[in-house]
């Protein structure tokens, strides 16, 4: 059983998010999935991004640093979208990390510090044409090619939210192997020791 902290997108915990939050128990895993908009869901991505906008990037990010405080330190951090700040943050930042799972979105890694961290691996998803993914390419790149313990993975397509099935852009076939992927990752790290 691992750990695992999973932050919502810009939508907000949608039932997709909580449905894949649900798939990663049933795997045997202890899922905690904060919600970092007190409840609101958006159905649209501009509403989702407007709302978050109000706010700012740095509370969002900070809302889910605060949420972990709360939580065990011996955690996978895994983030949708909007979700990658405050997961890779954490897995930066946070000791005790087991690993981060940066679903549609990457940031640089000189955001939270000078280097990713030695012990942590890392997985980053994505589809290949996807416009929004693509400001990010070149941060996911780097991150792989700097650590050996990292891994991108691109699927087919265009859609960004692709793993949500409660969305449009849901791709039922990217988001079961992608899935998949995440299980085999969450259970290469229930053996790791970390400081």
């Amino acid at each position: 059983m691992t750990e695992v902290v999973l932050f919502h997108h810009a939508q907000g915990l949608t039932r997709g998010v909580a449905a894949f939050a649900d798939e990663l128990r049933a795997a045997g895993h202890t899922v905690h999935a904060p919600d970092l908009f007190e409840g609101r869901t958006f159905d649209s991505l501009d509403e989702g991004q407007s709302y978050v906008e109000r706010f700012g990037f740095g509370e969002i990010t900070e809302r889910g640093v605060r949420a972990a405080e709360r939580l065990p330190r011996d955690a996978v951090y895994a983030g949708f979208s909007l979700g990658v700040l405050p997961a890779q943050k954490l897995a930066q930042t946070r000791a005790g990390a087991r690993g981060a799972l940066l679903f549609h979105a990457c940031i640089p890694v000189t955001e939270f510090g000078t280097a990713w961290p030695d012990h942590v691996p890392v997985q980053v998803h994505a589809k290949e044409a996807d416009p929004l993914f693509a400001e990010d390419l070149d941060a996911a790149r780097a991150l792989v090619s700097g650590h050996a313990a990292a891994e991108m993975f691109l699927y087919p397509g265009e859609q960004h939210l692709f793993a949500d099935n409660s969305l449009s852009s849901h791709d039922p076939d990217a988001a079961t192997l992608l899935l998949q992927r995440t299980v085999e990752f969450l259970g290469s790290c229930q053996g790791l020791s970390r400081t």
